[in-house]
């Protein structure tokens, strides 16, 4: 299938949790495989590969304000992440647990925020 051209794909998303919506900074990335595979080489060929289990995952960098309580993020577990790009992809991360700590930098009020869940957590729901 032939990708489309022009129109809007990128810059934007839409975030919320839970049903409430967060202010997201940027730097949304997802991630809905997970397998990681590795070409295992010896010394005379390419032997074949590895396969290793990975989490599926979302991320994005969220502006603090004053009505946000930064601890409960962390105290995020089984969470249902739903974002709408720029595109009109929506990727839906169901059952996600917060990892990583939130570290705000006061400079720009934003955090990062990576949520993780087991295998078949993020899906996509394409425009056609």
């Amino acid at each position: 299938m032939a990708a489309a051209s022009g129109g809007l794909l990128a810059g934007t998303a839409d975030v919320s949790v839970d049903g409430t919506t967060y202010m997201v900074k940027g730097d949304f990335k997802y991630k809905a495989g997970n397998r990681k595979r590795e070409t295992l080489s010896g010394s005379d060929r390419v032997h074949g590969f590895k396969e290793t289990p990975t989490a599926p995952f979302i991320a994005f960098n969220l502006r603090d304000w004053g009505g946000l309580t930064v601890k409960d993020i962390n105290g995020w577990t089984n969470v249902t992440c739903v974002a709408t790009l720029a595109n009109g992809k929506t990727v839906i991360g169901s059952a996600m647990w917060a990892v990583d700590e939130q570290e705000v930098d006061s400079n720009e009020a934003t955090f990062d925020v990576r949520l993780e869940g087991t295998d078949d957590s993020v899906t996509e729901v394409t425009t056609s």
